[in-house]
């Protein structure tokens, strides 16, 4: 039943994107095009037409860009989940993209399956980021001395369990799948994470997972469990 499916708009203003992620939308049951447009003009203009659940956002427009097309967007449709798709990789475009609201960054170059997964995923109050863009935020921000010391001294604030629960996460486990391999309840899970954004202050599980990338958590908690037991033996 066409009720039943997830009502996606595309916003871009090249022919060929839009055609290219209607084909890729078209084989999926649960997914359906509800409307296209070539700018945020367009979109704003026409929107409440169509009652979409999630729209796919180009950031380089002419006239209202993607930017500008989110900040109103959060502001007279909080409810309505936000994939921006776009060429940029930058660090900028992408935490501006995040700080305003955005549920997920997604790469236009991204094979279908990242695309759809987005969509899905959103549409569930999930947040989604590319991993090739994580790898690249990596790169761009593992010099910035300052930034760097302040988050490993919210590091040490972490117990061995949330550092262990904030590398699955970076590996992209939901809670249920993090509960089971940790012989743990979902709702121990989500007490956890709860404490975990807090220490390390972060909203959402896009943040966490740039957060543990970038500060290589998996070695952190290793290290810090192998001096542990060197204290032990002594």
């Amino acid at each position: 039943m066409i009720n039943d499916k997830i009502r996606v708009i595309v916003v871009d203003d090249h022919d060929l994107i839009r055609e290219g992620l209607n084909r890729i939308i078209s084989f999926e049951e649960d997914l359906i095009i509800c409307g296209e447009f070539r700018n945020g003009e367009e979109l704003l203009n026409n929107i409440n037409e169509y009652d979409p659940d999630v729209i796919l956002l180009d950031i380089n427009m002419p006239g209202k860009n993607g930017i500008e097309t989110l900040k109103t967007l959060k502001i007279l449709y909080p409810n309505i989940k936000i994939v921006m798709l776009t060429v940029e990789n930058d660090r900028k475009t992408i935490m501006e993209s995040i700080d305003i609201g955005a549920d997920a960054y997604i790469l236009k170059e991204s094979a279908g399956s990242e695309i759809v997964n987005a969509i899905r995923n959103v549409y569930l109050d999930e947040k989604y980021i590319d991993k090739s863009l994580i790898k690249a935020m990596f790169l761009d921000i593992k010099n910035d001395v300052m930034w760097k010391n302040k988050e490993i001294e919210s590091l040490k604030l972490l117990t061995n369990r949330e550092l262990n629960i904030l590398y699955e996460i970076s590996k992209g486990l939901k809670n249920k799948e993090i509960a089971e391999k940790l012989f743990l309840s979902e709702k121990t899970v989500k007490n956890y994470i709860t404490s975990i954004f807090k220490k390390i202050e972060v909203e959402d599980r896009v943040q966490a997972t740039i957060y543990a990338l970038r500060n290589n958590v998996a070695d952190f908690y290793n290290d810090k469990l192998n001096n542990e037991n060197k204290m032990l033996k002594k």
